[in-house]
């Protein structure tokens, strides 16, 4: 499986499940990912995405996107986007 970095998390909240992504790539609904840090390692498929609370199905790099997640993710964990 390719990979290829796509962004970096800059926050979670964990009341929703959802990790905030600083993207400097693409990403659609769909899209299967791979979070990676310290102590998160997990693949998951990108059900539903939000800018500013609004559900998008595409963003592009330089977007701020809520990507709700099975785990809890941490501040500079990798994004991938698994191909």
């Amino acid at each position: 499986m390719a990979e290829k970095e796509i962004g970096k998390v800059s926050s979670y909240f964990s009341h929703v499940g959802v990790a905030a992504v600083k993207l400097t790539s693409n990403l659609k609904v769909g899209d299967k990912i791979h979070i990676k840090g310290h102590t998160t390692d997990f693949q998951t498929v990108v059900k539903s995405m939000q800018i500013e609370k609004k559900d998008v199905k595409t963003a592009k790099a330089g977007d701020h996107v809520g990507i709700k997640v099975p785990e809890r993710v941490r501040p500079n964990d990798v994004v991938y986007l698994v191909s």
